[in-house]
């Protein structure tokens, strides 16, 4: 191909955005940031599969009922947890969040008790419960640098609780998983003396219980309430004593600490300091604020509040490892199938072709993708054995679409006049545009569900495909017209 032909055809629109998308995958490969000691992997994430490490599956250690009562649920609220010595959330009017696995026929008392009845019974938690539980774990896993980790929460079919989660960390052996599920921070509260001197309160082993975010009714403003031992109301009530907190609120602000961080600083109430003035008080509540960023601060306050304990008992029902040498086997496994199925689909097309002009840029095309989608993934996906699959799944998906566009174009081995190749061009993209939008109605499901097994290969297969038609395709019909007019 001639220079001018070159030139042409990168100024070409189409040409040039898969040039600068090839080039930012690149940068976004081996340059964000630059990682010269991973060689060809650069920054790209892989999973448990390609890289080893470990899994762990936890059941909650709670139930839902749905129940009817004529009684005050209050009452009914506080029976179950004297009984049960558990904490019991009400998640609606009609749901109750029992944080304990027992059993339908041991609660069918209790309720009776109290003059209820259990409407329906499932084991799990609520939606609020869960996503707190991922949260949490979440923040364990980014606090200590591992970001190649993947959190699934799990519903049984049939129910609309989530009963299980599931974690599986690369590159983690067995014994620092179970650790970074069950491990607590140091949580601390200080109390400010002057100007930014801080003195020691008492810390977390003190709080006995951490409600849900609930809104103040009056001043709509969202908080988070805990519950201190009677040591720890002592402790609180003589430190704001010593310190002038009760006659000077606004002077002396209680802080909260997270492993050395702080999370939380507000002055007392004036009805706090009024009522530690007489006694102790065990029952305190800290203030976030009102409207969205109020509820999102009362979230994360009671996860520093529970020191990164999980909300909710789990108990390991299931568990597993890649040992790191059995993972880089794998890794060395994918890249030759990678490498032999695009040389595969390299000697079929020449077959068909017998025309290195028609298969060289066929190739480019395919391998072009295939870095987009890598560019891509290295952010939003990691690169397990299901992804691959879906790599090389895109790899033969795009190469029929191309022979398809190059079929339908090609006139006795040279292109037809401008207006009836883009008459031609168009009908096959037409061909091309439904086969993949039936792909991605096909895999949006798996994309969108917990199946940690199947969602890379659904996401990947839905990027190549939306890459294909946006990208790659329009490019190809462009640079084989210029090859063929030749």
């Amino acid at each position: 191909m001639k220079r001018e032909t070159i030139v042409h055809l990168i100024k070409d629109w189409r040409v040039a955005l898969l040039l600068l998308l090839v080039a930012g995958s690149l940068i976004g490969i081996y340059l964000t940031p630059p990682n010269p000691a991973n060689g060809l992997e650069g920054n790209l994430q892989f999973g448990l599969d390609l890289q080893g490490g470990s899994w762990l599956q936890m059941e909650f250690q709670s139930v839902v009922v749905a129940y009817s009562t004529d009684k005050p649920v209050g009452d009914l609220i506080e029976n179950l947890q004297k009984s049960l010595e558990v904490d019991v959330v009400q998640i609606d009017q009609n749901h109750l969040e029992i944080r304990k696995s027992v059993s339908r026929a041991d609660l069918e008392p209790l309720f009776a008790a109290s003059d209820a009845k259990i409407v329906t019974y499932h084991e799990g938690v609520s939606a609020f419960t869960a996503d707190e539980v991922k949260r949490i774990l979440n923040d364990k896993v980014n606090a200590l640098g591992m970001q190649d980790a993947r959190i699934n929460l799990l519903t049984p079919t049939g129910s609309e609780y989530p009963q299980y989660v599931r974690i599986e960390l690369a590159g983690v052996d067995m014994a620092t998983a179970q650790e970074i599920v069950g491990k607590q921070g140091m949580f601390e509260i200080r109390i400010q003396t002057s100007g930014n001197e801080t003195e020691h309160v008492l810390f977390g082993d003190q709080i006995t219980s951490v409600g849900v975010p609930q809104r103040d009714t009056r001043s709509q403003a969202w908080g988070v309430g805990f519950t201190l031992s009677d040591a720890g109301a002592d402790a609180f009530r003589d430190a704001a004593l010593k310190y002038g907190a009760i006659d000077n609120p606004n002077a002396h602000n209680l802080v909260m600490l997270l492993d050395n961080k702080t999370v939380y600083s507000a002055p007392l109430s004036g009805d706090l300091a009024a009522q530690l003035r007489s006694a102790p008080v065990r029952s305190l509540s800290a203030s976030t604020g009102t409207g969205d960023a109020g509820l999102e601060a009362a979230m994360t306050l009671e996860i520093h509040l529970r020191a990164g304990a999980l909300p909710v008992k789990v108990d390991v029902v299931g568990s597993g490892s890649v040992p790191a040498a059995l993972g880089e086997h794998f890794k060395t496994t994918v890249a030759i199938a990678g490498l032999f199925a695009l040389l595969t689909v390299g000697v079929v097309i020449y077959y068909r072709y017998r025309e290195p002009s028609i298969v060289i840029p066929m190739l480019a095309i395919n391998f072009s993708e295939i870095i987009i989608l890598l560019g891509i993934a290295r952010f939003i996906q990691q690169l397990d054995l299901a992804a691959i699959a879906g790599l090389i799944a895109v790899v033969g998906t795009g190469i029929d679409q191309l022979v398809i566009i190059t079929d339908e174009v090609l006139h006795e081995g040279r292109v037809p006049s401008p207006s009836l190749y883009m008459k031609r061009y168009g009908r096959a993209f037409g061909i091309i545009a439904v086969s993949a939008a039936t792909v991605m109605f096909a895999m949006l499901p798996l994309a969108l569900m917990d199946l940690s097994t199947l969602r890379g290969f659904a996401i990947i297969t839905i990027l190549g495909v939306l890459i294909g038609i946006l990208v790659t395709r329009p490019a190809y019909g462009k640079i084989i017209m210029e090859i063929l007019s030749k």
